[in-house]
């Protein structure tokens, strides 16, 4: 099934155009007029350059009027191989089709409301025949019905027309569309967007990327250092101040000469106050009782951090090189 662009708006012509495996663009003078354009000529042009196939409007009150505005259309520069001409149905529009498609232009016969239509359309050798899908559901009216009657008339009688699914609300009708066997559909920007969107991709492919990183990037890449570490010798409150200015949970507590003398954490805090009261802030870390932390190469790999936080049910690590502390990991930077 054909897939097109339904749009006026250039920058998101072009954002969409970028995708590569777009059919073509559809539009219309409405749309024109409401990204106020007044350039339509040279609009067109422009569009022309861009994609692959142009849809645009062919107006005219008789056969020859249209037949005269594709053909001065057609000589601005447009390729009439890669230029589809819409009319609205009506006879003098189906013989206008005829006409033109003898000459070998592509037109799109749409505003079709009904099977009647869409059969004269046929007869007339349009290339494309648009039922207006979310117009015909605004008027209350089985409108996925008509699609089915009209691609079932091409396909049982050997048309060589192309049903195109066109005023498309929602992702919904490209379900439709394609259920029921259409030839081509046009699609604005937004419904285009949302059509590879779902929730259970989502969360599978966040988890690749996290599983990825787990077991690609080192602990050294991501470990954050500032305000980490502290002497023994500083109080419960100076520690606070320095946990508080690092934005960690942790710190770590070091003998003279710079090794490891243990860790503590703003639990170990809420139950000391708990215990002692507020009393206990101005006391030396060597007041605590002594307490190792969980420690981890910086060259080691994120999976076995991971393995480590899910071992001893912690939150924070403590990152050392060549055995001395250098910073701390928590289970949220794997996130």
């Amino acid at each position: 099934m054909e897939l097109y662009l339904d749009s006026a708006n250039l920058p998101e012509i072009e954002n969409a155009f970028k995708l590569g495996f777009l059919t073509g663009l559809t539009t219309t003078p409405t749309f024109m007029h409401r990204e106020g354009i007044n350039d339509v000529d040279g609009v067109i042009l422009k569009l022309s350059k861009i994609v692959p196939i142009l849809q645009i409007e062919a107006l005219g009150r008789t056969a020859d009027e249209i037949i005269s505005e594709a053909h001065r259309q057609n000589d601005l520069g447009l390729d009439k191989n890669k230029t589809v001409y819409k009319i609205p149905i009506s006879l003098e529009g189906a013989k206008a089709c005829y006409m033109l498609r003898k000459e070998g232009y592509l037109v799109n016969l749409h505003l079709i409301y009904t099977i009647q239509q869409a059969f004269i359309a046929m007869q007339a050798g349009a290339t494309y025949i648009c039922p207006l899908v979310g117009r015909l559901q605004d008027q209350g009216h089985d409108a996925l019905g008509l699609v089915e009657q009209c691609v079932n008339a091409v396909n049982k009688y050997n048309y060589p027309s192309k049903i195109m699914f066109s005023s498309v609300r929602n992702p919904e009708h490209v379900k439709n569309a394609l259920n029921i066997g259409c030839h081509t559909i046009t699609v604005p920007w937004k419904v285009l967007q949302l059509l590879p969107q779902n929730n259970f991709t989502s969360l599978g492919t966040q988890q690749f990327f996290e599983d990825t990183k787990l077991m690609t990037t080192k602990v050294k890449d991501i470990y954050r250092a500032q305000n980490s570490t502290i002497s023994k010798n500083a109080t419960i409150n100076e520690a606070l101040v320095k946990m508080t200015l690092s934005k960690l949970g942790a710190i770590t507590i070091l003998e003279d000469n710079g090794s490891l003398y243990g860790i503590f954490t703003d639990g170990d805090l809420r139950r000391l106050v708990e215990k002692e009261g507020d009393s206990v802030l101005g006391k030396p870390l060597t007041y605590l009782p002594s307490k190792q932390p969980v420690t981890i190469d910086s060259n080691a790999y994120l999976i076995e951090s991971s393995q480590l936080f899910k071992q001893y049910k912690i939150d924070t690590l403590v990152v050392t090189e060549n055995g001395k502390p250098v910073g701390m990991l928590d289970i949220q930077d794997l996130l």
